[in-house]
């Protein structure tokens, strides 16, 4: 069991705090706002009032002794910011920031921060994605270059073999696992039969896996 706190228990601080205590994680809330806290505070394990740009309140709740520290503020950049300077001004393990834009990830960046995630970008890029290509069913991008994506296998395919279709040779996409009804088939052998319905989980750079789309 890790040990997370969150600042900033906004709609997408929220949702990462309550996932992680889902998961079994201890997780601490901190915010200004005492009704945000009092919305969460029978989800998460602790909730706690204070101003996170604050050094010595901060030290006052144990804040280096967690396993990472997301600052989840994003819209009050130059507080956000402040706050992911002290946390590493006070050494914290790992700080997790979230940013609002490009300007806000490349302060974060200079300032310490260990990871920054953009969600707006980031579910925009990924909407875009499935808009674009009927046969996807998710996509995930893990670096500016490569994602990983799920396609959805078409009746044109089916009884088609993972060799037949060959999609390492042709397009350099590797098939992580394949889905199927409620069961993970992982690192499926060239010989697997392919149904209707199947979801292939691939992985490949961005430009291997647009022409793989394109071509299903």
């Amino acid at each position: 069991m890790a040990e997370f706190a969150v600042i900033g228990i906004g709609r997408f601080g929220r949702s990462v705090a309550v996932t992680l205590q889902q998961l079994g994680h201890r997780v601490l809330a901190i915010d200004k706002d005492e009704e945000r806290l009092r919305r969460v505070a029978e989800e998460v394990t602790h909730a706690v009032q204070l101003d996170a740009t604050d050094a010595e309140a901060l030290r006052g709740v144990g804040i280096t002794n967690f396993d990472a520290v997301v600052v989840a503020i994003g819209n009050y950049i130059q507080e956000s910011i402040l706050t992911t300077l002290v946390l590493k001004e006070l050494g914290c393990k790992k700080v997790v920031a979230k940013a609002v834009d490009e300007l806000q990830a490349r302060v974060l960046e200079k300032v310490g921060a260990d990871l920054i995630v953009r969600p707006e970008k980031e579910m925009g890029i990924r909407v875009a994605h499935l808009l674009a290509s009927p046969s996807l069913v998710d996509y995930l991008e893990v670096s500016p270059t490569f994602s990983i994506e799920e396609i959805s296998v078409s009746t044109r395919l089916e009884g088609r073999t993972l060799r037949d279709l060959d999609l390492r040779g042709r397009f350099g996409v590797s098939v992580l696992l394949i889905r199927r009804d409620g069961q993970l088939l992982i690192s499926p052998p060239a010989e697997t039969v392919l149904r209707a319905g199947d979801v292939l989980v691939v992985v490949g750079e961005n430009r291997q896996l647009s022409k793989l789309e394109s071509s299903l």
